[in-house]
């Protein structure tokens, strides 16, 4: 099917399953322990060994020699592959370190042995018996050292990522209002529950790899290239998946090891990355240092406006962009961005949740918020005054698709009770605690991507969906279920959906926000093609009939859906060029209010409120989960989260979740999430757009925001933690 105009009315417009709150299908499996994750799929092969990965010691060198004889001979080893004795693997997508082999180690934690073994214990024990000698060598370790020289990114065909419009510079020196500031966020850690994690057996030739991982077809021919092999002979299934956060987009080592080590073995293999190892191991979000400056009449009319960042990757390139969203919020005449990357021998950096937005408006809300300040103006009143009209602020010819954030903040402000918020900082206090409010505005793209499933019609009426899209806790099992029981007519337990197995149609996975819009649209696209096998065979115009409660009804005939017996389609969502014309995006009001104790400078959050503007809102239960998720994440960024970096040795030195601090429950005492369900007819035939990373992009900023509300402290690094405004707080009478 070919998504090549803007969606009309159609039946999703009188909707009876989707957009109505449902409990995950999956829900009662997982609480029950049921559903089974990659390391727990002890009965998809029998004869499973255990393999433990051993990490480099060094960040920068090669290994001079590697001792094995002891661990060899350890009770219950089966086979050592070591580095030294493989021939580096090849580089999937989006993998910017080698993952295995060969003696030079390019940053600390890079697997250079898998011990297999029959069981855990006797592989790890094994693991502590090997010997390595290394020869170190000097490696860059510092960010914000390097950062100023750090060249500016390539972009789109290798041009340098840099953009401008109008005078930048002229209409800034002649503002009569400025703002010229730094702000810079940490290297942060997914931190997903569940460890990398794969199963890998050889049939032959054939690999199968039960695994963890957002993006099956990507990781089917990932593993092709890696392994030198025939994509074709590899098959990744990947049912459950227990968090992701982009840390999963791409193969790591685990399903490399995995590989090498059953082949090796001569049966299969099962590798869960140890804890520790998995910061430095796999991929972070990159810390970035942005310089933002912003001129304005003093009417709050922003006439310039440049952002500026510096982050940093092993390979020089493809950093963490903190101007991603700069160019679609505020209008403004006079513009420039651009984007440095420094080279740094620490561990990959690569996607993690809004990679890019989720930073970028740590820097450019409160950046906001200071003008707002300099001004003398209510910063929401500040950002509906530089509300564009109809065109991207930064490329007037493309049209803005749908966007509702003005009545995001407007609605937000007045169930957040914003008119109690005190106009001057540090005015506001209960007790020993000095209370304040915080707003930001979030924005975060709401692309599509082709995406395929096959419908199968059982004999009995029931429906199965198979598509090789993946749930990493987002409810894409419920979403699907609602798509195909909508459109075939059927009640929502008489669909069955089956997720993560690349034996099935091709899917746009899960990852970049794309994943509901598109999945359910290419689920869409089948099951029409379904509808149409159907009247095909009991002829009649399915395109014109109506399927409902299990049942057809076309050209003055009535059927059940049984009559047409056994029948299976498949077919995919594919979108037009037309879309190039429109920015898609998703839209939020965020707010917080936070009391900081006036004696400790402790910071608490006491509540959090988010208003989106996502299009059609498949299942606002699971939407709601999606939004207050990220929610917490982007406090963690703002007050706790940073992977430490050692700058003598090369390493993140707070390497597990006992040192890598991220908020618990009584870190997040209330939060509320409202969607405004508006339609966009520009996405899908769904006319729903994503929300998933919507809710990072802006409530770290909000929370920063209602600090310097509280206290008249101004702390423009991130995390926000006491040590940074101690010393600054106000006098107590």
């Amino acid at each position: 099917m070919k998504f090549d105009a803007p969606a009309k009315a159609n039946l999703f417009d009188q909707a009876k399953i989707v957009g109505k709150s449902t409990p995950r299908i999956d829900g009662p499996l997982k609480t029950t322990g049921q559903a089974p994750y990659a390391a727990e799929r002890h009965d998809v092969i029998a004869n499973q060994a255990y393999g433990f990965v051993v990490g480099s010691a060094i960040a920068k060198g090669r290994i001079a020699a590697m001792d094995t004889s002891l661990a060899r001979a350890a009770p219950g080893v089966i086979v050592i592959v070591t580095a030294p004795d493989t021939k580096p693997v090849g580089k999937g997508m989006m993998n910017y370190a080698p993952l295995f082999g060969g003696s030079d180690i390019h940053h600390y934690h890079q697997a250079i042995a898998c011990v297999v073994a029959e069981s855990f214990e006797q592989a790890r024990a094994a693991a502590a018996l090997i010997r390595t000698d290394y020869v170190r060598d000097k490696g860059v370790f510092d960010f914000p050292a390097v950062a100023p020289a750090a060249p500016l990114a390539k972009g789109q065909g290798g041009k340098p990522d840099t953009s401008s419009q109008g005078d930048f510079a002229t209409a800034f020196a002649a503002a009569p209002v400025k703002l010229d500031a730094r702000y810079s966020t940490a290297n942060e850690s997914h931190s997903m529950m569940e460890p990398f994690a794969t199963i890998a057996a050889w049939d032959g030739d054939r690999l199968t790899l039960w695994t963890s991982n957002q993006m099956i077809a990507w990781a089917k021919q990932s593993m092709g290239k890696i392994l030198g092999i025939d994509p074709a002979n590899v098959r990744v299934d990947s049912p459950y998946i227990g968090g992701g956060f982009g840390g999963k987009l791409f193969v790591r080592a685990d399903a490399v090891l995995a590989a090498l080590g059953a082949k090796a073995a001569g049966r299969p293999v099962k590798i869960a990355v140890q804890r520790p190892l998995m910061a430095n191991n796999a991929t972070h979000r990159q810390a970035t240092i942005q310089r933002i400056r912003i001129g304005a009449e003093r009417d709050g009319r922003i006439t310039a406006i440049g952002h500026e960042n510096w982050s940093s990757n092993i390979n020089g390139t493809d950093g963490e962009d903190g101007t991603a969203q700069t160019p679609k919020v505020y209008a403004a005449a006079n513009r420039m961005t651009a984007n440095h990357v420094a080279m740094l021998d620490l561990p990959e950096g690569n996607a993690m949740r809004a990679p890019g937005e989720a930073p970028g408006h740590l820097a450019l809300e409160v950046a906001i918020d200071e003008l707002a300040e300099k001004l003398g103006m209510d910063p929401i009143e500040l950002r509906i005054r530089n509300e564009p009209e109809g065109t991207v602020p930064a490329n007037a010819t493309q049209r803005i698709s749908d966007r509702n954030l003005v009545r995001c903040l407007r609605e937000g402000a007045e169930r957040f009770g914003w008119a109690q918020r005190s106009a001057r900082p540090g005015q506001r206090r209960e007790g020993a605690w000095l209370i304040g409010m915080g707003v930001a505005a979030g924005y975060r793209g709401g692309p599509t991507a082709t995406s395929g499933a096959r419908a199968r019609l059982g004999t009995d009426g029931r429906i199965t969906i198979e598509t090789d899209m993946t749930d990493i806790g987002t409810g894409s099992y419920t979403i699907i279920a609602q798509t195909a029981a909508e459109t075939m007519g059927v009640p929502l337990d008489r669909v069955q959906v089956v997720l993560g197995d690349s034996d099935f149609p091709a899917s746009s996975g899960s990852g970049g926000q794309w994943g509901a819009a598109s999945s359910t649209a290419g689920v869409y696209a089948a099951c029409v093609a379904l509808r149409r096998a159907i009247g095909q065979k009991l002829g009649f115009d399915a395109d014109s009939a109506t399927f409902a409660d299990g049942r057809i009804d076309a050209g003055g005939r009535r059927m059940a859906l049984t009559d047409a017996g056994a029948l299976t389609a498949e077919d995919e969502i594919s979108f037009g060029d037309f879309k190039k014309g429109y920015d898609v995006g998703t839209y939020a009001g965020h707010f917080a209010e936070v009391a900081v104790n006036a004696y400790t400078g402790e910071t608490r959050i006491r509540r959090m409120l988010a208003v989106c503007d996502a299009g059609r809102i498949l299942n606002p239960l699971s939407a709601r989960s999606q939004v207050i998720g990220a929610m917490v994440m982007s406090a963690g960024s703002a007050l706790m989260e940073e992977l430490a970096v050692d700058t003598r040795f090369g390493f993140f030195v707070n390497h597990d979740l006992a040192g890598y601090e991220v908020p618990v429950h009584a870190d997040i005492p209330h939060q509320e999430c409202i969607f405004l369900d508006t339609l966009d007819p520009v996405v899908s035939p769904l006319k729903a757009k994503g929300v998933g990373e919507l809710g990072i992009c802006g409530p770290g900023s909000a929370i920063a925001n209602a600090i310097y509300n509280a206290t008249g402290i101004r702390v423009r690094d991130y995390p926000l933690t006491l040590d940074k405004y101690l010393d600054q707080m106000p006098d107590i009478a």
